[in-house]
């Protein structure tokens, strides 16, 4: 079983891998001078060094959308120097023999970091502001940026770092806790962008994820979708696409991309016992990020539909006991008093079954699917009631506000 979900922006201990071991592997061959008979294995060797036919390049696909892609780095206001990494997580020295290069390495890294100094001058002493970094990318060429919104939240100032170097001031248009995204805007009318994906990604695709893991940015790395749906309970609307391509802290915000460069899901969590990559990273879908950006751009906030039902999983028990000859549905546990649901009459023990004629597989689908109903719009639920059908119309709602 997996440790723990950890999204790169939030305060976390970073483990590196303990100690890490560079080897280099040089293999030569005897040249066929004549003198020496030629072996066998040289030649399989050479033939294995060969660039393997078949296998994808994806240098022109990035060629074109890596420009796009930006590090967004936030100053946040009150925060304590223990000893915090560029995405608001706890930096750890891996343990390298003293005075190697890779040592030399880290702890220059380590010491070109804002606000780092030595283990002893920086232990609980207070600061007025700390610097979180994460990603973004470019979704129009008038500047609006998309990222996360765990990477900017508290945030008093928010820049943009673009692929060639040049640093934006960006404001943050809206944000959107629920679904952990955020719209930025920058000053200007001719920035490179990429789209979104109108298709959703298939499990076995290639994918491609760009961003600014640990401070270093512009970096891309390449995996498959793993699964869909992934609830990993970081809120009510979970519907994450599961990658392998590794994904770390500071990846967060940035994108993932088909191979059209199409972008089908912004990185935002990972499952680690390390703090590092285990190949098991989560994105928002492109059909999430698309509406909610939409919503963001337009009011500055996310409005969402509410028909005032507390439900529950149905389980097989309960499908048996209720006469459903299979587990589905979102069990209603209570109508709200004077909300929608209860105005039309749905009461506590009905099962909804299905939206407008689309089936309710599970009680999150149901939160989902009226969520993205417009407040004011009438919609038509399928009800398993006291062992047979009905249906109901009714007026959505609006969410009340947290």
């Amino acid at each position: 079983m997996l440790d723990k979900v950890s999204t790169p922006a939030r305060k976390r201990a970073a483990k590196w891998l303990g100690a890490a071991a560079v080897a280099a592997i040089i293999a030569g061959g005897a040249v066929d001078s004549g003198l020496i008979a030629p072996n066998p294995a040289h030649a399989e060797l050479r033939s294995m060094a060969q660039p393997m036919q078949g296998m994808p390049s994806f240098a022109d696909m990035i060629d074109r959308v890596k420009p796009a892609v930006v590090a967004v780095k936030v100053k946040v206001q009150n925060v304590a120097d223990q000893g915090d990494d560029q995405d608001g997580q706890q930096f750890s020295m891996p343990d390298f023999p003293p005075g190697s290069p890779m040592e030399r390495f880290f702890r220059q890294f380590r010491d070109q970091m804002p606000g780092r100094g030595e283990r002893g001058d920086r232990q609980q002493r207070p600061r007025q502001f700390g610097q979180a970094l994460g990603s973004g990318f470019f979704i129009s060429a008038d500047g609006y940026v998309v990222t996360n919104n765990h990477v900017v939240e508290n945030g008093s100032q928010v820049t943009v770092t673009m692929d060639d170097g040049k640093e934006l001031s960006a404001k943050v248009i809206g944000t959107d806790p629920k679904t952990d995204l955020a719209l930025l805007k920058v000053d200007g009318n001719d920035f490179p962008y990429v789209r979104l994906a109108s298709q959703k990604a298939r499990i076995g695709d290639w994918v491609l994820a760009v961003g600014n893991p640990f401070g270093l940015g512009g970096t891309v790395t390449a995996g498959i979708v793993s699964a869909q749906h992934r609830d990993i309970g970081s809120g009510p609307y979970d519907d994450f696409i599961q990658i392998d391509a590794p994904v770390n802290k500071g990846n967060s915000g940035g994108p993932t991309f088909n191979l059209s460069g199409e972008v089908v899901g912004v990185n935002t969590a990972i499952y680690s016992p390390s703090g590092g990559s285990v190949g098991i990273a989560f994105a928002i879908p492109a059909s999430t990020v698309e509406q909610v950006v939409a919503s963001l751009k337009d009011k500055g906030s996310v409005t969402r539909g509410f028909i005032g039902v507390q439900m529950q999983p149905v389980t097989k028990e309960i499908a048996e006991a209720i006469g459903l000859k299979e587990p589905k549905g979102a069990l209603v546990a209570e109508a709200l008093k004077d909300s929608p649901a209860a105005k039309a009459g749905v009461k506590t023990g009905d099962t909804i079954i299905a939206v407008d004629g689309e089936p309710i597989k599970e009680a999150k689908d149901l939160s989902r699917k009226i969520a993205n109903v417009a407040p004011g719009k009438s919609v038509t639920l399928t009800l398993w009631h006291q062992g047979q059908e009905r249906t109901v119309t009714l007026e959505v709602g609006s969410q009340p506000k947290a």
